[in-house]
C-alpha cells in the first residue's frame, strides 16, 4: 500500500554460496552458486527468502572426461529463447590449471531446472582458464574469461558466433598490474562480469588478487559508448577497487559477483564474502545483494559493502 515502510533485509542471503549468480526471467530470479560436484538453481519471487528456494540439481558430471571436476562459478544466460549454462571444471585425471577450462549447457525449457540439459563442450579458448560470461554490444555477442598466460590470471575477450562457439582472435584487455590486484602472492583478475551503463557505456568488473586474500576485491573495466570491445586500448581501467574489504562491517574479501535487474528496472550486484578475516577460500563465503545506482555520466556507483547489522530496502 501506498505509505507502507520498504521491506528490509540484511545479508547475507545464505549462509554458504561462493561465486553467486543471480538472473532473472520475467517475475522469478534464478540463483546458482558453485557447488564443486554439480550444478543446481534454486528460483524465488523474493530474493529475501532465497533460504526458502529448494536447490535442483540439474546436471552432473561423468565419472570421467574433461569436465568431472572441481565445478565452479556457473552461470546461466537466456540466450534466443534458450537457456545456456556456463560452468568452469578440469579433468577427471588433471585437476590443475593446465587442464581447466569453461564449458556450456543448453536448454530449451522455458524453466532451467526442467527439460533436458545438451553438453555444447568446452569453449575452444586460446588457453586454459576459468569464470566465463558472455554478453552482447550492438547485436554482437562476446565472451570474456580469465585465462591462465604464465604467472598471470589476466582478463581475455572474444567474439562469438553462437553461444558455444568462439570467433576470430582473443584479446586481453587487462592485466594483474595494479598492486591491489597481486595480493596473496598471486597476480589475478578473474570473475569478469558486464554491465551496461544507461548512457551506452560498458562496464566489465572482476574481482582482483588471491581469493584467500582479505585483500581479495572487485576492480572495473570501462569502454566509451561505441567502443570495440575486442579493442584493448578502448578499455581502462579503475585505479582502485570499487568493492573492498570492510572490517568495522564484517566483510572480507568481497568478490566473484554478477549483476541483475529487478522488476522495478532497479540494478543489483551479487557477490561473494567472508563474515570474518583469515578465512581464504572456503565455503564461509556467502553471498550478498545490494543496489547499484548510475550517477549524471553514467558510471555505475557502488556502495560500501554492508555487514549483516545494516538493513537494507528490498529490491523492487
Amino acid at each position: 500500500m501506498a505509505g507502507d515502510a520498504p521491506r528490509q533485509f540484511s545479508n547475507p542471503l545464505l549462509d554458504s554460496g561462493a561465486d553467486p549468480w543471480i538472473v532473472r526471467d520475467g517475475d522469478i530470479y534464478y540463483y546458482m552458486h558453485t557447488l564443486g560436484d554439480r550444478l543446481a538453481i534454486r528460483a524465488t519471487r523474493d530474493l529475501t527468502r532465497l533460504k526458502d528456494a529448494q536447490e535442483a540439481v540439474v546436471w552432473r558430471p561423468a565419472a570421467k572426461g574433461p569436465n568431472a571436476r572441481s565445478i565452479w562459478a556457473p552461470e546461466l544466460h537466456r540466450i534466443d529463447g534458450k537457456w545456456y549454462l556456463y560452468y568452469t571444471a578440469a579433468d577427471a585425471d588433471h585437476d590443475d590449471d593446465a587442464h581447466r577450462g569453461i564449458f556450456v549447457l543448453e536448454n530449451a525449457n522455458a524453466d532451467p531446472r526442467q527439460g533436458q540439459w545438451t553438453d555444447r563442450g568446452r569453449l575452444k579458448t586460446a588457453h586454459t582458464g576459468i569464470d566465463g560470461t558472455t554478453f552482447t554490444d550492438r547485436g554482437k555477442r562476446y565472451f570474456v574469461y580469465s585465462p591462465y598466460v604464465g604467472s598471470d590470471s589476466p582478463l581475455a575477450i572474444v567474439a562469438m558466433s553462437n553461444p558455444w562457439t568462439l570467433q576470430g582472435p582473443e584479446t586481453i584487455i587487462a592485466r594483474p598490474d595494479q598492486p591491489w590486484e597481486r595480493q596473496g602472492g598471486r597476480q589475478i583478475l578473474e570473475g569478469p562480469e558486464f554491465l551496461q551503463g544507461p548512457k551506452g557505456d560498458l562496464f566489465l568488473s572482476y574481482s582482483g588478487s588471491a581469493c584467500w586474500s582479505d585483500d581479495y576485491a572487485i576492480g572495473l573495466l570501462h569502454a566509451r559508448p561505441g567502443s570495440d570491445p575486442l579493442d584493448a586500448a578502448a578499455w581502462t581501467k579503475a585505479p582502485q577497487p570499487v568493492i573492498a574489504k570492510s572490517p568495522a562491517a564484517g566483510v572480507y574479501a568481497p568478490g566473484h559477483n554478477g549483476f541483475f535487474t529487478t522488476p522495478g528496472g532497479e540494478q543489483w550486484i551479487v557477490y561473494h564474502a567472508n563474515p570474518g578475516p583469515d578465512m581464504k577460500c572456503t565455503a564461509k563465503r556467502s553471498p550478498r545483494i545490494q543496489r547499484v545506482t548510475f550517477a549524471r555520466n553514467g558510471h555505475p556507483v557502488f556502495a560500501a559493502p554492508a555487514g549483516s547489522a545494516t538493513p537494507l530496502a528490498a529490491p523492487r
